[in-house]
């Protein structure tokens, strides 16, 4: 086989198509060495040096290929470079692609947005290893925020769970073919909870009480599942100004996950209509077409007008019993997703009309939360993460609760990965053989992800009560049907 060589434009050899287009390869030199870079630190000699050539020949500054620059810093030396990063991978930012001179004009704007890319890419990608300092953080943050832009959304609008940015566009042909700069938007959905998942690991490795203890450092930070179980794991080692700054972030993070649990428990299923309480005659609740209906015979011909006797309304009113609820929930390490989930849940619940709420949380003791189920952050602020499991001493908080067991749902959150795992077993039983409704529950999670002992999930499903273990929409379904 002949294997055929063109002359790169930066002075190396690429093998390959010998009609291959010398701006598609200065291209392709960058984004082989981004792909290098990502996935091994250390420089690769030739890709460096190739890259650097590109970039000096297209006029763009050395510093655009060095991961220690901030694109801050870069932007403050070029100012001009601030324009072209904004909206840098949106669709239809990227140059047209004609055969003639204009043609190959864009071709030559597509390298120089390649570079562009790359190094939004590397900054914000290539996150490093080892301890990380407060300085570094901000930085990243900082970049971070230019790939948002690049994308764009505004600056922490990915991190923060809503997207902006449009979708769609070309898709990217890598650097192996050809074809336009790859267009990102269309990952927004991927990209957001993937730049949350770095920032967290970036906050693990870093001195967090460093950060919380500088107001303009803390405000910088995005709540996440990840950084408030950091928070809650430290708070009893946080005073000042630390302590207010992870108290704020905690809350903002309780805020934010409680309208999204508040919407979905609102869609939920409701009570039948009890249509033994009259309708309240408020404008709302008219209802037009069975007025109209039953006034038909009042309608002149000659005056062609409909003369009402009487209006008719809706029936709003929803047949309601006193219920209880009693949602006991594991707090050891491996179920902090699910703590933060269930307190705001309760909450919710706890607002309900006829609604009585009762929170227990457990680790190898017990503490009835119930003074403070109405309120989420104060809940969190006295659980205390880790340690073991022995349900048996929540079990002996939440009994005693059960006063009317066919009113009563008693809802178990954990991974049931117990040390007395039999007379825990027992004493559920027990509960759902005297009328109460029992939910046993794997995870509460917004991804669903969780395990459960197999040996609980057999014998639940004997028992004819199966684990719930999924998407918090079940629970919320769950619970609305049997309280409303």
């Amino acid at each position: 086989m002949t294997h055929h060589t063109t002359d790169h434009p930066t002075g190396h050899t690429v093998e390959g198509n010998p009609e291959a287009d010398p701006e598609e390869n200065r291209r392709q030199v960058l984004y082989w060495r981004l792909l290098a870079r990502l996935f091994d630190p250390e420089e690769q000699a030739t890709l460096e040096s190739a890259g650097l050539a590109v970039v000096e020949d297209i006029g763009l500054p050395p510093a655009l290929l060095d991961p220690g620059t901030s694109i801050d810093s870069l932007v403050q030396r070029h100012p001009e470079l601030a324009a072209e990063f904004d909206g840098l991978m949106v669709p239809g930012a990227e140059p047209g692609t004609g055969a003639d001179e204009d043609g190959a004009r864009d071709r030559a704007a597509e390298v120089r947005r390649a570079a562009l890319v790359s190094k939004v890419l590397l900054n914000v990608f290539a996150s490093g290893s080892g301890t990380v300092t407060a300085g570094q953080l901000a930085r990243w943050q900082s970049d971070a925020g230019w790939l948002e832009r690049a994308l764009g959304c505004a600056p922490g609008e990915l991190r923060g769970g809503r997207p902006g940015a449009r979708a769609g566009g070309v898709s990217p042909t890598g650097p192996g073919g050809r074809g336009p700069t790859p267009d990102l938007s269309r990952l927004v959905p991927a990209i957001g909870p993937e730049l949350g998942a770095i920032e967290a690991d970036l906050v693990r490795r870093m001195r967090l009480r460093e950060v919380l203890a500088d107001p303009g450092l803390a405000a910088r930070l995005t709540p996440s599942m990840s950084l408030i179980e950091q928070l809650l794991r430290d708070k009893n080692n946080l005073s000042g100004v630390a302590l207010a700054n992870a108290k704020a972030l905690i809350r903002r993070f309780v805020d934010e996950v409680a309208d999204v649990l508040r919407t979905q428990v609102e869609k939920a299923s409701m009570g039948a209509i009890d249509r033994s309480v009259p309708p309240k005659r408020v404008f709302r609740n008219l209802d037009l077409d069975r007025t109209i209906w039953k006034n038909l015979t009042n309608w002149s011909p000659e005056e062609e007008r409909l003369y009402v006797d009487r209006l008719y309304y809706r029936h709003t009113a929803r047949r309601t019993t006193p219920q209880r609820l009693i949602v006991v929930v594991d707090q050891s390490g491996s179920m902090v997703d699910s703590m933060v989930n269930c307190t705001i849940l309760a909450s919710i619940f706890a607002g309900l009309p006829k609604v009585d709420v009762h929170l227990v949380a457990y680790d190898t003791q017990a503490l009835d939360l119930t003074p403070w189920v109405h309120d989420p952050f104060e809940t969190l602020l006295r659980t205390n993460l880790g340690g073991g499991t022995d349900g048996t001493v929540a079990m002996a908080l939440a009994q005693p609760k059960i006063a009317e067991p066919r009113n009563t749902v008693v809802v178990w959150i954990s991974d049931f990965y117990e040390w007395r795992a039999e007379p825990l077993f027992e004493s559920m039983a027990a509960v759902h053989r005297s009328g109460a409704r029992f939910i046993p529950v794997g995870s509460v999670t917004s991804s669903g992800r969780g395990s459960v002992n197999p040996w609980f999930r057999e014998r639940f499903k004997d028992l004819g009560t199966p684990v719930i273990s999924g998407h918090i929409r079940k629970l919320v379904h769950e619970l609305k049907t049997f309280l409303t």
